[in-house]
């Protein structure tokens, strides 16, 4: 974790704006270390992360108007921690495991794999930014797979043309936004995915 160190001239106090939850930065005068950033991010991820967790990678969120208001709104606090960072370098590529969708695409071959007598399993974007390749993977266990193979263009710090913005990266949870306005938010995988 990252940490800053400031040196403060006067004696300093630190005040909590919300009495509810505890103050996680340490303190000391007249030097301390303040990690607020990354506190910041912590408190964001994780409220993103329970708000999401019971939604069923996305199909309870349909029909919850108020729910997916919430999570959006979680996504955008999560867009701007991530604004000004490198969101396309080599730490994109890997296999990312779907936690939640608007994607009704996504959505609609998830709800229905019962109709086929299966169930989906992982959901997953397997991206290369070396190779420049996009696979989306559904996978219906014990050996069924449904993928699409795509290429992608890296055109900025944040922006990979496949028709999405990665507004938000860290070791193991990305956010991504489409030009539809759908949303992603997927963790990295603990394996790898290959055809």
């Amino acid at each position: 974790m990252a940490t800053t160190t400031l040196l403060l001239p006067t004696p300093f106090k630190p005040q909590n704006p919300n009495p509810k939850l505890p103050i996680t930065r340490s303190y000391s005068h007249p030097r301390f270390t303040c990690s607020s950033v990354t506190a910041q991010s912590q408190s964001a991820r994780e409220r993103l992360l329970a708000l999401i967790s019971d939604q069923e990678r996305g199909l309870r969120t349909q029909t919850d108007p108020a729910k997916s208001a919430a999570i959006v709104e979680a996504i955008d606090a999560m867009s701007d921690l991530g604004a000004g960072t490198v969101t396309t370098g080599d730490s994109l590529s890997g296999t990312w495991r779907l936690l939640w969708t608007t994607e009704k695409e996504q959505l609609f071959i998830i709800e229905k794999a019962p109709l086929f007598g299966t169930r989906a399993g992982d959901v997953l974007q397997v991206i290369d930014v070396k190779q420049k390749t996009l696979n989306n993977v559904i996978t219906f266990p014990p050996d069924g797979v449904f993928f699409v193979r795509s290429g992608i263009e890296i055109a900025s710090p944040q922006r990979v043309n496949f028709r999405f913005d990665t507004v938000y990266l860290d070791h193991d949870l990305r956010v991504a936004k489409d030009i539809r306005g759908d949303y992603l938010v997927v963790d990295r995988a603990s394996y790898s995915w290959k055809e």
